[in-house]
């Protein structure tokens, strides 16, 4: 089921509108979201535990969620 709006700022915080279009546009669910902001945020920790890398949804999902270098 693709993600709702409700959803995606329980999992990221208060975010830009656009950015919460950009999301549900792609159909990915509300678990792909939490697997794609699990490892921006940790994932040394999660290729530690043996956990597989990203598939193309969450990698996709991942590359929306980083910072531009100029944002940093």
């Amino acid at each position: 089921m693709a993600i709702t709006h409700d959803e995606i700022v329980s999992i990221l915080g208060p975010v830009d509108g656009e950015l919460v279009a950009e999301l549900m546009a792609t159909g990915a669910s509300a678990e792909e979201l939490r697997e794609a902001w699990g490892w921006l945020q940790n994932d040394e920790a999660l290729m530690s535990a043996g956990r597989p890398l990203p598939g193309t949804r969450v990698g996709r999902l991942i590359e929306m969620l980083e910072p531009d270098d100029d944002e940093v």
